[in-house]
């Protein structure tokens, strides 16, 4: 019987650096079809056979989450204005926002959950999550479901 595959979703900086590089091949490859696994390969600084050994183990969160419902929460802090930043950014990747949830806040900082579909309209998902992780009030972000 063969073994059972597992899945984690894990932040890049988790990540081995010839798997982030594998990626990164990868991407090129997608953005020009003319360029050979050679040349991917040789900009990201990686060996070819590097490429194919772990090419089909990598693949961008955003290639798999196409019709996705993905749930993630934030840990922020609880001020006027920021929530409407966090909506903004996901306004601007055209996520379609399904449910939000905030607690109520404990010693200024509160938990919004929230849940989103992802749609063929929709932005680049993980570096929409970056960009919120990037905001000023936001302590962290975690992506806590993905149906």
């Amino acid at each position: 019987m063969g073994e059972q595959a597992e899945y984690y979703v894990v932040k890049g900086k988790a990540l081995p650096e010839v798997l982030r590089k594998v990626a990164d091949a990868k991407r090129l490859l997608e953005c020009d079809e003319s360029m050979s696994v050679q040349e991917a390969s040789e900009r990201v600084g990686i060996s070819r056979s590097s490429f194919y050994k772990y090419k089909d183990d990598i693949h961008l969160f955003h290639d798999t989450a196409l019709g996705r419902t993905i749930t993630f929460s934030i840990r922020m802090e609880d001020s006027p204005g920021h929530l409407a930043e966090v909506l903004s950014v996901i306004a601007k990747y055209k996520a379609n926002i399904l449910t939000i949830h905030q607690s109520i806040p404990v010693n200024g900082v509160a938990m919004l959950t929230i849940s989103t579909e992802v749609r063929e309209s929709t932005g680049d998902f993980s570096r929409m999550l970056a960009e919120i992780e990037s905001l000023g009030a936001v302590h962290n972000v975690k992506i806590v479901s993905r149906e």
